[in-house]
């Protein structure tokens, strides 16, 4: 079995990458990141090193690939941006700029659709998933606090193009499972200056987060997707 982990030097990313393991030991994990990473506890684990953000080298990885016969029965795509030195989330309409929503839309949906698009011959003629790192306040319908601007977009577009490249994988890789998984509050950079009005029990770690990405994995069934739901398996409105 080979497993793909997007993103493998962020914090969920690694948790991935541990649980994977934990749970199908005789796999091989491709941990993909744009960092140079060593796994030396983890001989099954392969680093590989590429701008995860670039379509040329996301092509070049996999011709590789494909020249070794090689399909995925698991891919995680754990990159996302909630924050960083470019962008804060908008309280007001005054704080959206086109800066803002070009960098939150680059890494929250361009860079996963790219995968999307290039790993649709690589996975097997049985059950298998694809699943993205989406968030609830990606969804259209529950969003009644307003605010987030390019965060919720790039996230409500990231579904969509789930949604809608499910369509096209129903007939191409009829096996494969699409998820967007929204994994809560989970306690890393990404969520650190928002943490203050999140109850204890409501942050999760990344090993936590990433044993129930593992467990919404294994419960899905490709004729009944794609999905959109949550740490708990509990379905999100688009």
């Amino acid at each position: 079995m080979n497993i793909v982990v997007i993103g493998s030097s962020g914090a969920i990313g690694k948790a991935v990458v541990g649980q994977m393991l934990d749970t199908y030991p005789d796999a091989r994990v491709f941990a993909v990141s744009r960092q140079q990473q060593t796994f030396n506890d983890w001989p099954a684990v392969q680093p590989v090193c590429l701008d995860t953000t670039s379509e040329d080298a996301i092509v070049n990885w996999l011709n590789e690939c494909k020249s070794q016969d090689l399909v995925f029965h698991h891919v995680v795509c754990t990159t996302g941006i909630l924050h960083d030195e470019q962008v804060q989330p908008e309280k007001r309409l005054e704080d959206v700029s086109p800066e803002a929503l070009h960098h939150y839309f680059q890494v929250n949906t361009v860079l996963p659709m790219l995968w999307i698009k290039h790993l649709v011959g690589f996975f097997p003629s049985e059950a298998s998933t694809l699943t993205v790192l989406s968030a609830r306040v990606g969804s259209i319908e529950d969003n009644g606090l307003g605010g987030w601007y390019g965060y919720r977009a790039s996230k409500a577009a990231l579904n969509m193009l789930v949604k809608t490249a499910a369509v096209e994988y129903k007939r191409r890789a009829k096996h494969t499972s699409l998820i967007c998984y929204h994994p809560g509050t989970v306690d890393s950079q990404l969520s650190a200056p928002f943490q203050r009005n999140v109850k204890p029990e409501k942050l999760f770690t990344a090993q936590f987060t990433a044993q129930q990405l593992v467990a919404v994995i294994q419960s899905c069934n490709a004729e009944h997707g794609p999905y959109f739901v949550d740490w708990a398996n509990l379905t999100i409105p688009w």
